[in-house]
């Protein structure tokens, strides 16, 4: 019983040691932390293995699918050299199936039995009718039967066809249910398998190590199996209120490996990028053939020599409070003081069951300090924690020169599924002043915008953005601050309530012939009501033609005192409107040509 009980428990450890393996020492690789990038992932390993003095060969499995050997770093604690490196894909190594495949391929095994009972039953009652047609011929033994056995015996006959053939009916409709069902499980199945790259890979290593004993290896590198995207929600309770902006990412990987309690941080940049910036060549004017000209291209050329520098993978580390919080309880081991979190005092078993990376600050509190806030039973000194509530809480921006990094401080598991999945980074209170915007030439409806002055402060990327408003769901925005502009705006979608309209005034527009020339006159009357029930602003914009030839002459006649810009042909009236205000805008302007030819005035 002792000897079974070794062996089982020799079993269960066995992953976490090394063992060998044809002369070579196989270890596995326990990921820890990962820096998503837009496309890739940087990984990082440790690993526990015995070395002899001298060559080595090791096999460290458990790593990514796909490995750039370029980015590999190996660090030992012991002078430890690696001589040779060869990545490997282990296609042998059985690999653990996610949750989800395994209901799966049960649901499609409970349905495979079910519709073979089926099938085994279907076939019985089909025996038994073709049974009864066989021998549906009645005979007697002497003179026939009676008719009351002739009618007992047609009754038998017909109720038991009736039941037979009813029975293969229903089955047989149950039966074509249950193919479409496994069907269905099946092609749902595949996808899942499809999505689910479990092939893992092996890094095979050759080490020298100076003196024989236990080392301990940290191994990173780059993998482009794994991407992230940014998105936003924006949540608009009024227009007196500010934004408020969540910051999301949606994060996928299809390493082969899934990630269990993982350190996660997400980077803007991109690895693997053409690092060589360009330069221009001589740019020489000659005559060309119009046909083929759309084909010529202008290159640009590399440096001769690319800029480079020697790039390091650096591990993420994060920091806690747990140092501090144990150097304060080593201070008040002599007493015991009182533990104050989040205003409520709890026991100290209660306290030490608190995460440290829920911690956001802590205060030791002494003598009068201490018994001045919370009275005589706080004469051994106070404690004070605050934790941390949101998930913004656990993130930290490091903004790099040429980066950001969102470091999570909250460990994460992910399935190697290829599957997105949603992660809170950040949010923000964001100031900003609401207008509505109408451009009732292009679009009717009105549009209810956020100007955000101080955004490049926000740290915004590119992305999606879903927008409620007023606790309603509107619809989708792009935020886009690749802008030079010092305020960022942000459509909050349109407003029914904000009514506009244009009408052209049809007694006024007209059409005259003046010897070789045609004139015609457009005008337009822009109506805009407020029916909300508070003050609002606007921004409208409507626009007039522009001649680039001189038989054609545009002369704008009425705007209505808009703001024009004579460059782009843009009128603006920046207007206020008082509940239920309505405000009238008449935009008028002709347009000479020659009689004989056509304008585009449409």
């Amino acid at each position: 019983m002792k000897l079974i009980c070794l062996l089982c428990s020799m079993i269960i450890l066995l992953p976490s040691f090394a063992y060998v393996n044809n002369d070579r020492t196989v270890i596995p690789a326990v990921l820890k932390s990962a820096i998503v990038y837009r496309s890739g992932a940087e990984l990082h390993h440790t690993a526990k293995a015995t070395l002899e003095k001298g060559n080595n060969d090791v096999v460290i499995e458990g790593v990514s699918n796909d490995v750039d050997l370029n980015s590999l770093q190996f660090g030992s604690d012991g002078g430890v050299t690696v001589m040779s490196v060869e990545f490997a894909t282990n296609y042998l190594k059985p690999g653990v199936k996610p949750m989800l495949v395994k209901k799966l391929e049960d649901s499609v095994e409970t349905e495979t039995r079910a519709l073979s009972r089926l099938q085994v039953i279907l076939k019985t009652d089909k025996d038994m009718l073709d049974l009864l047609n066989a021998n549906k011929e009645i005979r007697g033994t002497q003179t026939g039967l009676s008719v009351a056995e002739l009618v007992k015996m047609m009754e038998y006959y017909k109720t038991k066809t009736l039941e037979l053939q009813n029975e293969i009916t229903d089955y047989n409709e149950r039966a074509v249910k249950l193919a479409e069902l496994i069907a269905k499980l099946n092609n749902q199945l595949n996808e899942e398998k499809n999505k689910n790259t479990k092939t893992t890979g092996n890094l095979i290593l050759q080490l020298f190590s100076p003196m024989s004993g236990n080392f301990n290896f940290t191994i990173s590198y780059i993998t482009k199996n794994a991407s992230w995207n940014p998105y936003y929600d924006l949540f608009v309770e009024s227009v007196n209120k500010p934004v408020q902006l969540i910051y999301r990412a949606k994060v996928a990987q299809s390493t082969g490996i899934d990630w269990k309690q993982v350190k996660l941080s997400l980077s803007t940049s991109t690895p693997n990028q053409q690092n060589t910036a360009p330069v221009f060549n001589g740019w020489f004017l000659g005559y060309i053939n119009p046909v083929s000209s759309n084909l010529q291209i202008r290159g640009t050329s590399s440096f001769a020599n690319s800029l480079s520098g020697n790039m390091s993978l650096q591990e993420v580390v994060v920091t806690g409070y747990g140092t501090k919080m144990k150097q304060s309880l080593a201070t008040e081991a002599d007493a015991t003081p009182v533990y104050v979190v989040n205003g409520n005092i709890i026991s100290k078993a209660d306290f030490e069951r608190i995460a440290p990376q829920s911690i956001a600050s802590m205060n030791v509190l002494k003598d009068a300090a201490a018994t001045a806030i919370y009275g005589s039973r706080a004469a051994n000194g106070a404690i004070v924690v605050a934790l941390k509530d949101k998930m913004g809480d656990y993130v930290s921006i490091a903004d790099n020169e040429l980066n950001m990094v969102y470091n999570i401080d909250l460990p994460y598991d992910m399935e190697s599924s290829g599957k997105e999945q949603s992660v809170q980074l950040k949010e923000s209170s964001v100031a900003s002043t609401y207008k509505f915007y109408a451009a009732p030439k292009l679009d009717k409806e009105a549009y209810l915008l956020a100007d955000v002055a101080d955004w490049e402060q926000l740290n915004l990327i590119p992305g999606e953005a879903n927008i409620i408003f007023e606790g309603t769901y509107v619809g989708k925005t792009i935020i886009d601050p690749n802008s030079t502009k010092d305020t960022l705006t942000l459509t909050l979608g349109r407003d029914k309530r904000v009514v506009v309209k244009r009408d052209k005034l049809v007694d006024v527009s007209s059409v005259k012939f003046l010897g070789s020339n045609k004139k015609q006159v457009f005008s337009y009357e822009i109506t805009v009501k407020n029916n909300k029930k508070e003050k609002i602003s606007m921004l409208l914009k409507d626009q007039y033609p522009l001649s680039t030839n001189k038989d054609i002459e545009v002369e704008l006649l009425e705007t209505s005192g808009a703001d024009v810009n004579k460059d782009l042909g843009i009128l603006n009236w920046n207007i206020e409107l008082a509940p239920g205000e309505s405000k009238k805008y008449k935009l008028s302007y002709s347009v000479k040509y020659p009689k004989d030819k056509m304008v585009n005035l449409n």
